[in-house]
Order: structure tokens, then sequence, then C-alpha cells
């Protein structure tokens, strides 16, 4: 397995009240596939992902990802995996505003250790013509593909992706996840995604329900739905 969790808990402290955000949570996910994680706000879903991401850490528990244990890895070891193995996605694009489309994308390949050509990254995402183009000037969807284009150019490992389709309508949030498919098809990323839309879980080869930082459901999607296909 790709990922490989076991038991992961995690608590928060507000001076005498400590709050349980993950309670032993234990999933997989096989290299090359799709992940959704579905579950109300509260539920414990981008704890889970900002300990996957190297963000945060786990109080306890195994998190195994590409077989190495990341809740065991120092603070220097634990910004290289970031740096270099995972690409974040965010529901809000975090774009610099005062650097070009292109810019914003070199930003991150002259940071990366084996990044992909920023032009071929742009071509994959449907911006070659936006190089040159500074955010403002963009659309949301055009940002959110940017902002895509910026975390797959350091060519990662693992592409986590928070809500990436909260902020957009119903047309373009179908561009976005058309997209993350031919991302996880062309590259062979692996791609984890938290969201509310359920529908969204038509288009994943795994399904995680969350619930009070507890996975209450796993599903396995015998047939992966296209993108384009899904409607809500």
């Amino acid at each position: 397995m790709f990922i490989d969790i076991a038991n992961l808990k995690k608590s928060y402290r507000t001076g005498e009240v400590v709050t349980e955000v993950l309670k032993g949570i234990g999933m997989k996910l096989d290299k090359g596939e799709i992940g959704v994680i579905l579950g109300p706000s509260g539920s414990g879903k981008s704890t889970l992902m900002n300990i996957l991401g190297g963000i945060d850490r786990g109080d306890s528990g195994q998190v195994l990802v590409d077989g190495i244990e990341i809740n065991q890895l120092n603070d220097g070891k634990l910004t290289d995996y970031r740096r270099g193995d995972i690409g974040f996605v965010f529901q809000f694009y975090n774009l610099v505003p005062n650097l070009t489309v292109g810019e914003n994308i070199e930003v991150v390949s002259n940071i990366s250790k084996s990044p992909l050509n920023t032009d071929e990254v742009l071509a994959a995402v449907g911006m070659q013509d936006k190089k040159h183009r500074f955010p403002r000037e963009l659309s949301g969807g055009e940002q959110q593909r940017v902002s895509i284009a910026r975390a797959i150019v350091k060519n990662p490992k693992l592409l986590l992706c928070d809500e990436p389709t909260g902020a957009l309508d119903y047309d373009t949030s179908r561009s976005i996840l058309q997209l993350l498919q031919q991302v996880n098809k062309k590259y062979g990323t692996t791609i984890l995604m938290i969201t509310h839309n359920a529908a969204i879980a038509a288009m994943a080869n795994r399904v995680f329900r969350l619930r009070s930082g507890e996975i209450v459901e796993e599903t396995v999607n015998q047939t992966v739905v296209p993108a384009e296909r899904i409607e809500w």
C-alpha cells in the first residue's frame, strides 16, 4: 500500500480542555489510486490531510507514505518530505498575486528535486496561453488550474486536495475534477481529496467516510465514473 495508516490519534489542548480530533484512524490507498474522504465540518478531514502532508503530526499511530513513517521524521526530514513528495491543492488558490502564471509555477519548480517541465505542465492543465497573465486577470477556475499546475510541477508522489472545487460553480467544478483525473492518468500521481460533496466519490477508487474522528465506512468502487458524468 502506498498510504498505510493504522490507529492514528490526534488531540488538541485548549487550556484545560482536550479535544480528541482523530480517534484511531486506519486507512490504506494503493499507488496511483484516487481516494476521496467525505465528512462534515469538524469530522477531522483537514487534520488527517495535514498529517499526511507533513504540516502536522499525529500523537500516536502509524502513518506510512511510500514506505516512509512520516510520524517519526524529525523537523528537517519532514520539511524535505513536504517539499519533495507532496503537492497541495486548496479551496482558495494561494497564488502569489504579483507573479505571473509561469512565475507562480517556476517558484515551486526551482526548489524541487526532479520537477516537470513548466510548459508541459501548463499545457496539461490547459493554461499555456495564460503563462504571462497575473492571477487577477484569471477566472476562479483558471486560478485553480494554475494551483494544480503548481502542485504537480514538482512531480509529487502524493497530491492532496482540500475542497478543490469548494469555491467554484458547477461547470467549473466538473472541469477541475476532469483535470485531476487526467493528472492521475498522465503522471500516475496518487491523489487524495477531501470534500463535502458526496457525488465526487463516484470518481474515486476508494472512498472513506469520516465522522467525529473515525472512519465509519470504506467503499471500493469497482467502476470509476469519469468526472464529466458526475452530477449533483
